[in-house]
């Protein structure tokens, strides 16, 4: 604790002391050396009028005598100022004293007294001065000096005396003051601490002080404020703590602004969203955090009409996200009303919308052609066509390839359903990669030797086994196979390796085809995408085989991934867990 409290209370003691006795000094010094000189004056008076009493004849041959008792200079004097006698010097130098202050003093009223210099003696002297009569007649002067160093050093020994007991006075009061002090310091010293452990959040209980002024009021009070002060912060933190909680449960992020327009709250999920791409939101503004002009806009709007507003705003740059931003006022006390800002993101919604709009649109288109050319055909059948043997074996031939695309697109559409509803059941078993593809394999055989295209299976028998459902995968390898044959030129080359590579066996499908553009690869997987469209539908794909691919290697914990060059071909990876048993 800084004891500033105690040291004003003590140095205000102090200077009250040192102010007393500095006043008493001036007051006391003067008096005791009037008081003393007085003394000292009578003192000589009084041997002045013992000398007095005898003739000056006796009293001059005893004059070193009076000296010594009297412990002065004695000198006699007569009535013309001639000095016939002195204790100290031989009278014949002496000059005449009548008009000496003290000699005159006492001709004029008996008794007389003076402080100067003496030039016979050098010093600063001490005179007094009685008559010497003759009946009422005035024969000389008795006069008695005592150096003025003697009168101070009287003075300077009683007033040592009276100093002394000055600082004994001095150091008992500093004593009492400093037990006054500490006494009236204690009580604020123990509030101060108490209420620094309030400050700091330690426990602190009850404040007790065993006084009975008001500082034991000022306790009480204190306690009772404490007691007050626990409850709301207590009863705020529950209310603090169910807020955070709501706000951090959401999906949705929230952003609060204070009356400044500058952020004073972001929500974890919100930060989560946006932390790619914007940091350091805190006491910033919208535009300086978001540099977003739509946000910007939106945030003036509602500004001005103070009613709630929502927007779709594209955050972000190459990749944007989509938000539904809404703002509400948020009230408070009177001048320091905020802003609250609620992000949706919409971006995986848009995402689906539009590939739901594409799936309908395509979906549509693919079920239309089969559709079309099956009704063109049974008409042209139904009005002639029968009647010609060959044309109705033809139109037929074509009616049924028709159906078959258009039962292949069906079965397609329900193999991916059932993936992402889960309705498919995997049966996971350890199986080597190299026999499950040696199958694959002789299923294409005849196809790739239509086309005069070879196919290098590179698979070495060490691999490490894979957990997989069979039918699965040997779906995943047709489909892929299937690409590889459909999409290379005639006397092309597939080759296909593996390994083992960062807990994952790598399988690897290379093709020599033209290759697919590096902006398409990206979509490559979707549904219905394809890279050359016309050709695609005349080798009668259904555009959802590497979708299907996709979803099944997702399904078995693994990965596709799309490498080609245009003129150099294609590469298909798959990355399958290792089975390390």
């Amino acid at each position: 604790m800084k004891r500033n409290l105690f040291l004003k209370i003590f140095f205000s003691y102090l200077v009250i002391i040192s102010l007393s006795f500095f006043v008493l000094h001036l007051l006391v010094k003067d008096k005791v050396d009037e008081i003393i000189t007085a003394r000292i004056e009578q003192e000589l008076m009084h041997y002045a009028e013992l000398v007095d009493l005898n003739t000056p004849q006796a009293i001059s041959g005893q004059l070193q005598v009076i000296s010594k008792i009297s412990q002065s200079r004695v000198t006699l004097v007569d009535a013309q100022g001639v000095v016939f006698a002195d204790s100290e010097k031989e009278t014949a130098g002496l000059e005449n004293h009548r008009y000496r202050p003290e000699i005159q003093e006492a001709r004029l009223r008996g008794t007389g007294r003076a402080v100067r210099y003496s030039s016979t003696l050098g010093v600063d002297m001490l005179y007094v001065a009685i008559v010497i009569k003759d009946r009422e007649k005035i024969s000389g002067y008795v006069r008695l000096a005592r150096p003025l160093h003697d009168v101070r050093s009287a003075v300077e020994q009683v007033y040592q005396s009276i100093f002394l007991a000055m600082i004994i006075g001095a150091i008992v009061s500093l004593l009492v003051a400093l037990f006054f002090a500490w006494r009236l310091s204690e009580p604020i010293r123990i509030m101060e601490e108490f209420t620094q452990r309030l400050r700091q959040g330690l426990p602190v209980g009850f404040l007790r002080l065993q006084t009975t002024d008001e500082t034991k009021t000022l306790a009480e009070n204190i306690n009772y404020l404490v007691e007050e002060l626990q409850d709301k912060i207590q009863l705020a933190n529950e209310e603090k703590s169910k807020l955070m909680t709501a706000l951090t449960s959401i999906n949705e992020g929230v952003l609060i602004l204070n009356r400044e327009e500058r952020i004073e709250f972001l929500s974890p999920s919100l930060a989560g969203i946006l932390s790619g791409q914007y940091e350091d939101f805190l006491g910033k503004t919208l535009l300086e955090s978001f540099r977003n002009v739509e946000l910007q806009n939106a945030f003036q709007s509602f500004k001005n009409t103070k009613t709630g507003a929502s927007r779709e705003i594209a955050l972000g740059g190459a990749d944007p996200v989509i938000m539904s931003v809404s703002l509400s006022e948020v009230q408070g006390l009177p001048g320091e009303e905020k802003t609250m800002i609620v992000f949706h993101d919409v971006t995986r919604l848009k995402k689906l919308e539009r590939i739901r709009t594409d799936f309908v649109a395509n979906v549509t288109h693919e079920i239309r052609t089969p559709l079309t050319a099956i009704i063109g055909y049974l008409e042209t059948l139904q009005e002639c066509a029968l009647d010609r043997p060959q044309d109705a074996k033809r139109f037929i031939d074509i009616i049924l390839n028709q159906a078959r695309r258009l039962n292949r697109l069906v079965e397609d559409l329900m193999t991916i359903s059932k993936i992402e509803l889960g309705e498919v059941l995997l049966r996971f078993e350890e199986l080597a990669l190299p026999d499950v593809m040696e199958n694959v394999i002789s299923l294409l055989d005849a196809r790739a030797a239509a086309k005069t295209i070879q196919i290098q299976n590179r698979l070495p028998q060490n691999l490490p086994q894979i957990k997989a459902d069979r039918d699965r995968l040997s779906q995943v390898l047709v489909n892929v196979l299937d690409n590889a044959v459909k999409f290379t030129p005639d006397s092309g080359l597939i080759t296909i390796d593996a390994e083992e590579k960062e807990g994952n066996v790598v399988l690897t499908i290379s093709d020599t085809g033209i290759g697919i553009p590096r902006e398409e690869i990206q979509r490559l997987g979707e549904r219905f995408y394809r890279v050359d469209k016309t050709r695609s539908r005349e080798l009668g794909g259904t555009g959802l085989g590497l979708s299907i691919v996709k979803h099944l290697m997702i399904a078995h914990g693994g990965r596709m991934e799309i490498e080609s060059q245009m003129g150099k071909g294609t590469k298909v990876l798959l990355f399958f867990p290792a089975n390390k048993g």
